[in-house]
């Protein structure tokens, strides 16, 4: 039925209006890329253009001129806390990229101003960071696109390809320090109020070695709630490093002194992984002498006297855990370590 003259009339005003957009597909999709490094999260927000069979490098991104590495909005790179590029280092924050592509050699950017329409309004006096970059050939790729390659704790390469080529850009983050600051925040938080807490931080910078005299102050806070092995422990292993050797072995017997029958069995494996074989029987005979009725502590010393080559004893202590054990895998185990013992 065809509409009458008053509808049209009555729909004039409306197809007069401006129509609202369509939802329609992008020529050059939007992307997001993120990458953990250590506590450092970096995400990548950009477009992907396509080749389409068109002379990329020197044609459509033409050389010397300043280019927003992607389509569109200027891709956009966040980094959650600070991190080094080049030789400077960067404010945690969100920064516009924008390269200068070359013949050989290109310059990558790393500006202040991070909502452009693509590199028209680009400034470098809001650069932030620059530095110069060598891309190198690699395989096809026909829509541009972001990768992160290699990460480790101590960085990552951010990595533009398009299609033959690849733009690496080096990130740095001192990852040690990061996560410093971030257990000092944590530890102002509702974590205060746990020995929990402050032992595991302390027992991290005691791994990797690092921020060793706060770490002892994290230790007294955890003493002072509650003597425990695990606090002891974790102080005597700071004290270690630091070159207090006798204070050390004090803290460590005092830990053994209020050690559960676990926990002297950790300390016995920890030394077991250290190779000190008969300091390890030690523990374990003193487990076994508190704890007669625990299957688990006569396995353990079996073990060890297996580390330490001395199969009779090992197969006496193994013999008497394979008594007392009553979990049908367990005893298949310590039946095969008998075997093995023959």
């Amino acid at each position: 039925m065809r509409p009458t003259v008053f509808a049209l009339l009555a729909l004039s005003p409306l197809l007069q209006a401006q129509a609202p957009p369509l939802r329609l597909p992008d020529a050059s999709p939007r992307a997001q890329v993120v990458q953990q490094v250590g506590l450092t999260e970096i995400t990548v927000t950009y477009n992907r253009p396509a080749v389409k069979g068109r002379k990329v490098w020197g044609g459509l991104v033409p050389h010397g001129e300043p280019w927003r590495a992607g389509a569109n909005e200027n891709t956009v790179v966040a980094f959650s806390t600070p991190v080094k590029v080049g030789n400077a280092t960067l404010a945690a924050g969100r920064y516009g990229l924008h390269m200068i592509p070359g013949p050989s050699t290109w310059t990558v950017a790393f500006s202040r101003q991070s909502h452009l329409w693509g590199s028209y309004g680009y400034d470098p006096k809001e650069d932030a960071v620059r530095l110069a970059v060598t891309p190198v050939g690699t395989e096809p790729t026909e829509r541009l696109a972001f990768t992160f390659d290699d990460p480790g704790e101590a960085g990552v390469t951010l990595s533009l390809r398009w299609e033959r080529l690849r733009v690496p850009i080096p990130i740095g983050v001192d990852t040690k320090q990061v996560v410093v600051a971030s257990l000092r925040e944590q530890l102002g938080g509702l974590h205060q109020f746990f020995a929990a807490s402050w032992i595991a931080a302390a027992g991290w910078c005691l791994k990797q070695e690092v921020n060793l005299d706060e770490a002892l102050t994290w230790t007294d806070r955890a003493l002072a709630m509650r003597e425990s092995y695990p606090a002891l422990s974790v102080k005597a292993g700071l004290l270690e490093k630091k070159g207090d050797q006798a204070g050390a072995q004090a803290l460590r017997s005092r830990a053994l002194a209020v050690a559960n029958e676990a926990e002297v069995n950790q300390a016995g494996y920890e030394l077991l992984a250290r190779k000190k074989v008969d300091e390890a029987i030690a523990l374990f005979q003193k487990n076994v002498q508190n704890h007669p009725g625990s299957w688990n502590a006569h396995d353990s010393l079996g073990e060890a006297f297996a580390l330490k080559g001395d199969k009779e004893r090992a197969a006496f202590w193994y013999r008497k855990a394979l008594e007392m054990v009553k979990q049908e895998e367990q005893r298949k185990r310590i039946q095969a370590e008998l075997a093995k013992l023959q």
